[in-house]
């Protein structure tokens, strides 16, 4: 059984990978509807970290990981994964 703590840790870490994913764009060239895509995903992130504080632990992982799936997306559009 995973405790809190262990939940936390692991949205925590989710949050920390998607931040180093995000980085990538910053050196491609992405079109208008690919911004929007990541700045979706960027609120979903940013979402996540608004629901940990309400110890919303389901509702955050939902979150970090939604903001995964739209970044992943434009990802593989642009063959980074």
């Amino acid at each position: 059984m995973v405790n809190r703590m262990d939940e936390i840790k692991r949205i925590r870490k989710d949050v920390e990978l998607f931040a180093k994913n995000i980085k990538e764009f910053e050196s491609i060239k992405i079109n208008k509807g690919e911004e929007k895509i990541v700045q979706m995903a960027k609120n979903y992130s940013n979402d996540t970290l608004y629901y940990l504080e309400k110890q919303d632990k389901l509702t955050a992982f939902g979150c970090i990981t939604y903001a995964h799936g739209l970044l992943d997306a434009v990802r593989l559009l642009h063959k980074l994964i």
